[in-house]
């Protein structure tokens, strides 16, 4: 994938991962435009940068992805790349304080979000010149975190849909996995500084070095990830789940 010269969309954009690598394409001389359903976390994001803009996404609902693609398809005609990082997380869900409403809510969001997003733009960027569509899902793809299950169920989803769709659009658009591990971002209340987490500025900063590789590596992996992604390989799923329990996470 090359840096510059791209128009990006980056979903869940006002806030932490997505808004971070919005910054950082931007500082590169990127055209970027931040999606997320809060109109002023993106006017945040976006306050004395040119060429960056905002647009009101709501993953969750179907009408407003449509209406999302009709202004992308006739404002931003040339659009070449998606960085689709919108999505929720809670430590109160299935078995901690959350029923099945909670964990069908997170999946929506995480996985059918997604699908609805990359699907819905597939036919603007397909066989464009240096198209790219950037999933996110996390460590906790390849490990569960016993107390976000459906989190973690919806992230390894996002992974096996993002495998699929590299073999689909082979040739058509480069698709590259963005999985990372415990970053200190407000997904969760008091995340932003957990102890034993990744602060963001480390996480961002390795990440575009991932992304600068030639070839670009089909999935985006910091070297703090690295042992969840792993482990199943390495025949550690025990220890990784007992680092979370010493974590206090578990």
């Amino acid at each position: 994938m090359k840096l510059t010269g791209n128009t990006i969309l980056v979903t869940g954009g006002g806030s932490g991962i997505g808004q971070g690598l919005a910054w950082k394409f931007h500082d590169l001389g990127n055209t970027v435009i931040v999606a997320g359903r809060r109109a002023s976390a993106l006017a945040d994001t976006v306050a004395g940068r040119d060429n960056m803009h905002t647009l009101e996404l709501d993953v969750a609902d179907p009408a407003s992805v449509a209406a999302a693609l009709e202004v992308l398809a006739r404002d931003y005609p040339q659009l070449n790349m998606l960085i689709h990082s919108a999505g929720i997380m809670t430590h109160h869900e299935l078995g901690s304080g959350g029923d099945v409403d909670t964990a069908a809510q997170i999946i929506d969001i995480n996985l059918m979000g997604t699908i609805r997003v990359v699907e819905g733009l597939i036919p603007q960027l397909e066989g464009k010149e240096d198209a790219v569509i950037c999933t996110v899902s996390s460590g906790l793809a390849f490990i569960p975190l016993p107390s976000t299950p459906a989190y973690s169920a919806s992230k390894a989803a996002v992974h096996s849909y993002t495998v699929s769709l590299r073999h689909r659009l082979k040739g058509k658009a480069e698709v590259i996995e963005i999985a990372p591990p415990a970053v200190q971002t407000g997904l969760t209340p008091g995340q932003e500084s957990r102890q034993g987490f990744m602060p963001l500025p480390a996480y961002l900063d390795e990440t575009m070095e991932n992304f600068a590789k030639v070839p670009t590596p089909q999935e985006n992996l910091v070297g703090n990830v690295l042992p969840l992604r792993n482990a199943d390989r390495d025949g550690k799923v025990e220890e990784m789940l007992a680092m979370f329990e010493s974590l206090g996470i578990l």
